[in-house]
């Protein structure tokens, strides 16, 4: 267990610090119905998260381990598959990042987040944890490498609760802060929100190209 954990945890950081579903529960916070939306949007992004998790885990079954104790080449193939993914992503939000001094395009859908009530905030939660395609190349990431360190059904599954547990702490943050601190949060969430905003692409492109390299490395040394 512990080693299917210690894969999948540098992955489940990288979910954790993606800005835009920060951005989106930051949003959300200084709506008319803030705490509503902030815990239907956490629920959508842990049932996201799991949901993605656990279907990787029983799609690739149990055969983590080859006889003779090691990865079996298919889990190899499919981490360095993964790992030129993230890259390919990571060129992408390189590639796409804004100008010096201009300002990065903002989704549509933060401009409808003042009029949502929680079942779109669930919705928004899902889409982005579970069908957002840089969210969910890391999820897929993360329970591949939980597959593939341990043959255990019962190990895998309290492994992808680590995972989830850990990515979720960077939409949770924002939602605890303004718990601890009621209306003085505004401008704390604020600056944080432009912050993760503005940097974005600076962002995703790193934590991309450090977990693809990672992914393709733990591949290309189980070959």
């Amino acid at each position: 267990m512990g080693s299917a954990i210690g894969a999948s945890l540098p992955i489940a950081v990288g979910v954790l610090v993606s800005p835009m579903p920060i951005v989106a529960v930051v949003l959300m916070l200084v709506t008319k119905r803030a705490r509503s939306n902030a815990f239907s949007f956490l629920l959508g992004w842990v049932v996201g998260v799991a949901l993605v998790g656990t279907l990787v885990i029983l799609l690739m079954g149990g055969a983590a381990d080859s006889d003779d104790g090691g990865t079996p080449l298919w889990a190899a193939i499919v981490k360095i598959v993964l790992g030129v993914g993230l890259l390919l992503l990571a060129l992408k939000q390189w590639r796409g990042r804004p100008k010096r001094g201009e300002e990065p395009p903002a989704p549509r859908w933060m401009a409808a987040i003042e009029g949502f009530t929680p079942p779109k905030a669930f919705g928004l939660a899902f889409l982005l944890g579970a069908i957002n395609p840089k969210n969910l190349l890391l999820v897929v990431s993360g329970a591949a490498a939980i597959v593939s360190a341990t043959s255990e059904r019962s190990d895998q599954f309290v492994a992808l609760a680590v995972f989830v547990v850990v990515a979720t702490i960077g939409v949770a943050a924002p939602v605890v802060v303004y718990l601890a601190m009621g209306t003085r949060a505004g401008a704390v969430l604020d600056d944080l929100k432009h912050w993760m905003v503005q940097n974005n692409a600076a962002i995703m492109t790193v934590l991309l190209l450090v977990l693809g390299m990672k992914m393709i490395g733990d591949g290309i040394g189980a070959l």
